[in-house]
């Protein structure tokens, strides 16, 4: 248990040596695209006692000098599954970066979409002896959580306190000298496959560069595509790659729930490519140019030519309706969003004060999706980009981008984990994180 904290805390000194020297790379893995943005800090700033509960790494101003993006290569679901071709199309975006930024880049921080996440509650509670809460005893609150066995090969990727009560007065963000007799925490915690994820960071240290964190890809989302209120009120982000759809819950500035859905855009343009009898970057473009999934009597008069080099006229000169089109595209859709509802509904997404679902990532960008995803899972859906951070590049300020830019804010505004507290050495739960030991260990 000591070396899984030694090894998490060894990444976080790392990210605050870097946000020192002043450079960073954030890197987003996805199944069809790999984005690399380089950060440059004006150095961390002074610890407000109003920040959080434990020793954060500072808040700190950022502007983006350097990004590049590249066609993703041996990914799938997002996964890795062709260690070499990754490593490959990794190098180059990061060597892309690094020339757009005009320096060198050693540390970087890498979020990861698929292993099959999987989220659980905690809960802890000890006595104030003190009548006062301490700093001491927040970290022996969270030592007292009885952390249940994940299963074999899960490790733990997020340990968040996401709430604080001491005696009856529940929904408090930092507990620190408040007068009681108990003091109870509630914790969110996020395991991954251990395997999918320990590729990914093989893949990353074989291109030569410091791992300083690794961050779920539905958790960067919720950042970059949520604003202040609805983190507060509670919504959910919904993030629809290639390989993958993320799916995030956020109440009270806090993600409570993570899962994804190894559906994605990549299942649509492989349902235009065999319907149509096109090839993989026909379908594509015909997805992006004239896709839906609203067809109305206008479309069945909307004719769009396939085209095609195959060299017999008949097959190069075919066209198809829009209505057609649409037609191909919408039972996947349909199919990706009833599994998007089933999440939500295990969630327990229903009991929430505010029931708001922001659509995100480069698939939410299919005309008439947030009408179709309002009739299946809710009244209040929008689509959301993520937010303007300084020096991004207008062409990546597209929701596809949203996983990078959040993994860029909450690599320079930090939530407080398990990790950052100091645990009591004879409090170690002896069940706690005992398979994740093993895979930190081996790899940081």
């Amino acid at each position: 248990m000591k070396d899984l904290y030694q090894g998490q805390r060894a990444m976080r000194a790392m990210r605050r040596q870097a946000m020192q020297r002043g450079v960073i790379a954030v890197l987003d893995i996805g199944t069809s695209k790999i984005g690399c943005l380089v950060l440059q800090f004006d150095g961390p700033g002074q610890f407000r006692e109003t920040d959080g509960v434990g020793p954060m790494a500072g808040q700190s101003n950022f502007r983006v000098i350097g990004s590049a993006q590249t066609r993703s290569r041996g990914m799938r679901a997002g996964e890795i599954q062709t260690m070499a071709e990754t490593e490959r199309a990794i190098r180059t975006v990061i060597q892309s970066a690094q020339r757009a930024a005009g320096v060198r880049v050693d540390h970087v921080i890498a979020c990861i979409s698929g292993a099959r996440p999987a989220s659980y509650g905690l809960a802890g509670e000890i006595s104030l002896p003190a009548g006062k809460v301490a700093a001491s005893d927040v970290a022996r609150v969270l030592a007292a959580c009885d952390v249940p066995d994940f299963g074999r090969g899960r490790e733990v990727l997020h340990a968040q306190p996401v709430n604080f009560a001491v005696d009856d007065r529940s929904g408090l963000s930092d507990p620190r000298d408040h007068a009681g007799g108990a003091l109870a925490v509630d914790m969110h915690v996020l395991t991954i496959d251990g395997d999918a994820a320990g590729n990914l960071v093989h893949c990353i240290r074989r291109c030569d560069m410091e791992l300083a964190g690794v961050a779920s890809a539905s958790y960067a989302s919720g950042l970059a595509s949520l604003v202040e209120d609805e983190q507060e009120l509670g919504a959910a982000c919904i993030d629809l790659g290639s390989g993958t759809t993320g799916v995030s819950v956020f109440i009270k500035k806090h993600m409570i729930f993570a899962d994804a859905v190894r559906f994605g855009g990549d299942l649509i343009t492989q349902d235009i490519a065999k319907g149509l009898r096109v090839s993989y970057a026909q379908a594509e473009r015909l997805k992006t140019l004239h896709g839906g999934v609203e067809a109305t009597g206008r479309d069945d008069r909307e004719m769009i030519p396939l085209g095609g080099d195959t060299g017999d006229w008949e097959t190069d000169q075919r066209s198809v309706s829009r209505a057609d089109l649409i037609g191909i595209m919408r039972p996947r859709v349909e199919e990706i969003l009833e599994n998007v509802g089933g999440i939500l509904d295990a969630a327990g997404f229903d009991s929430m004060p505010s029931r708001q679902i922001v659509l995100t990532g480069g698939g939410c960008q299919i005309p008439g999706l947030d009408t179709l995803a309002a009739r299946m899972l809710g009244q209040n859906v929008r689509i959301g980009r993520p937010l303007r951070i300084q020096g991004l590049p207008h062409n990546a300020t597209a929701p596809g981008f949203a996983s990078a830019i959040g993994l860029a804010l909450l690599t320079a505004h930090p939530q407080d984990e398990w990790w950052d507290f100091e645990m009591p050495a004879e409090a170690y739960p002896a069940r706690s994180l005992r398979r994740a030991y093993r895979w930190f260990k081996n790899n940081w």
